[in-house]
């Protein structure tokens, strides 16, 4: 018996479709052969596939997928890392590899990349190369000022936090006025890093020779006061640092004392996220677990 050409269609709808799911699942499983996407994600891109099979259209759409506005659940059966590499995941196109210089400075810096506030922006990598790069991650965000200073701004979900610590302590910026401790230039990144260092204490950073600087001084183009969600307060206080805690603002850069990040998640939720509970010298550090 002859096929009706409506038959013949459908057919070949079935098996261009077939073939196309196919190949996204056979490169689905060579990224996670090659570490560049995590396991959980795999049942997230490639649940809605079979669903494509019993449809009209050749194109098919992941509707199920998670986007980054959505709160992020850690799955408590991982580990801390891999809590917080999950968390990141949804933040950061590429993480990077393990002993690469960006994954010294996320595991010095990437507190940041666990935030769940949908008000914030975050750069689509840890390192800006020059100010131009600075500046044109800047001009994307939406800014607040932090009430009492000159010039201080924030990233403004940043300083609407800080603006509610404040009302309920007297927090002051460290240098008691604005700029220099809000968000930053990319030269002003640069300067504070000549002051405390030089190339060749960078290039130890970039191999993983040296990393106890991270605490005193950020290399170029890798602050987190460049992304406006950092700050340097005066805080001497537990009335002080719970008011911050309460708000999102958090200790992460160890050993630098002054250096305050908004994570935005409650204190309670942060072990969720894999960070570690860390005690130097009287100060509470909530450090990433890389």
């Amino acid at each position: 018996m002859k096929l009706t050409l409506r038959k013949q269609r459908n057919i070949t709808r079935f098996i261009r479709k077939a073939t196309f799911i196919s190949i996204v699942i056979l490169m689905i499983f060579v990224l996670v052969a090659s570490n560049e996407i995590t396991h959980h994600k795999v049942a997230i891109i490639a649940q809605p596939l079979n669903r494509c099979l019993s449809t009209d259209s050749l194109t098919c759409t992941n509707t199920s997928k998670k986007t980054t506005s959505e709160p992020f659940i850690p799955n408590l059966e991982l580990n801390a890392q891999q809590r917080f590499l999950s968390a990141i995941a949804r933040k950061l196109p590429t993480v990077p590899q393990a002993g690469s210089y960006e994954y010294i400075l996320l595991k010095a810096y990437g507190a940041v990349f666990v935030n769940q506030d949908v008000g914030i922006k975050l750069p689509q990598k840890d390192i800006f190369a020059n100010e131009q790069e600075t500046q044109e991650f800047q001009a994307t965000l939406t800014m607040g000022h932090v009430d009492g200073t000159n010039d201080c701004y924030l990233q403004k979900s940043a300083a609407d936090a800080l603006n509610k610590a404040r009302i309920e302590q007297h927090i002051p910026l460290k240098s008691g006025y604005g700029y220099g401790d809000c968000t930053r230039t990319f030269n002003t990144n640069l300067r504070f890093w000549h002051k405390y260092a030089n190339n060749q204490i960078l290039a130890k950073v970039q191999q993983g020779k040296e990393t106890k600087i991270l605490g005193l001084v950020a290399p170029p183009g890798t602050s987190q006061h460049l992304w406006g969600l950092a700050i340097d307060l005066r805080v001497g206080s537990k009335e002080q640092r719970k008011a911050l805690n309460q708000n999102g603002w958090f200790q992460t850069v160890q050993n630098d004392v002054p250096h305050w990040t908004y994570v935005g998640l409650p204190e309670e939720n942060l072990p969720l996220f894999g960070f570690k509970k860390q005690l130097i010298r009287g100060i509470t550090y909530w450090i990433t677990p890389l």
